[in-house]
C-alpha cells in the first residue's frame, strides 16, 4: 500500500447514498486513471458496492473507509478490500492489521500520530486536514520525518501542491473530486486534473 501511495499520490474517497451512483463514480474514476479508491462504509450498501467495484477494478486498488470495528474490518476484507482506512485509532485499526490488511490510520495530534505508528499503521491519515493545513503537516514531519502522511478532509485541487510540497506521500480527496450530480464527463475531467496535479 505504501508503495502505491508513493507512486500514485491520489486516493479517491467515495461516500454516497446511492449505490448505483457510487459504483458508476468508482468505475469512471478507474477508467480515467485513478488507481487507488476508498469506498466508505458509511455509504449506502457500501459492502456490495465495494465487492462489485473490486471485481471490476482493472488494476486499481480498492480499500474500505471508515473502518471502526472488528466486524467492519472482517466484512470489508471479505468484500474484497485490499486495505483499510480509519478516521481514528481503535478497534478498526487493530482488527484490520490482524487480518493482514494494511491500514491508513486517522490521526491529528502528535500523540495520535505516534500511536498510529506504534500500532503498525502503514501510513497516517492526517484528518481533518482542512482545519490543519500544509504548515501543520510540515511541522509534524519535524519529529516524524520517516512517517508517511496522507492529508484527508476538504482537500481541494489548489491544496494538492502545498500538501505534497510539505511532505505528504499522497492526498485523499472526497467530494471536491467525486461529486458530479450524474455528470460523469465532468467527473472524468476533474479526475484527469487531479491526476495531473499529483504527477511529479
Amino acid at each position: 500500500m505504501l508503495d502505491e501511495l508513493k507512486e500514485h499520490r491520489l486516493l479517491a474517497i467515495i461516500r454516497g447514498d446511492d449505490p448505483v451512483a457510487d459504483e458508476r463514480t468508482a468505475l469512471t474514476l478507474i477508467d480515467a486513471g485513478v488507481r487507488m479508491l476508498e469506498i466508505s462504509l458509511t455509504s449506502a450498501d457500501a459492502l456490495r458496492v465495494l465487492e462489485k467495484v473490486a471485481t471490476q477494478a482493472a488494476g486499481a486498488s480498492i480499500g474500505a473507509g471508515t473502518v471502526l470495528t472488528a466486524e467492519d474490518a472482517r466484512r470489508a476484507k471479505d468484500a474484497g478490500a485490499t486495505y483499510a482506512v480509519t478516521p481514528a485509532l481503535g478497534e478498526g485499526v487493530n482488527a484490520a492489521l490482524e487480518l493482514g490488511l494494511p491500514v491508513l490510520a486517522g490521526a491529528m495530534t502528535p500523540t495520535e500520530v505516534q500511536a498510529a505508528h506504534v500500532a503498525g499503521a502503514t501510513a497516517v491519515k492526517l484528518f481533518p486536514a482542512e482545519h490543519l493545513g500544509p504548515s501543520y503537516l510540515a511541522a509534524l514531519r519535524g519529529p516524524f520525518p520517516d512517517l508517511a502522511f496522507v492529508p484527508v478532509g476538504g482537500v481541494t485541487l489548489e491544496d494538492v501542491p502545498p500538501y505534497l510540497a510539505a511532505g505528504a506521500v499522497a492526498v485523499g480527496v472526497g467530494s471536491p473530486l467525486t461529486s458530479h450530480n450524474g455528470d460523469l464527463t465532468a467527473l472524468r475531467h476533474r479526475a484527469t486534473t487531479y491526476l495531473h496535479a499529483t504527477t511529479p
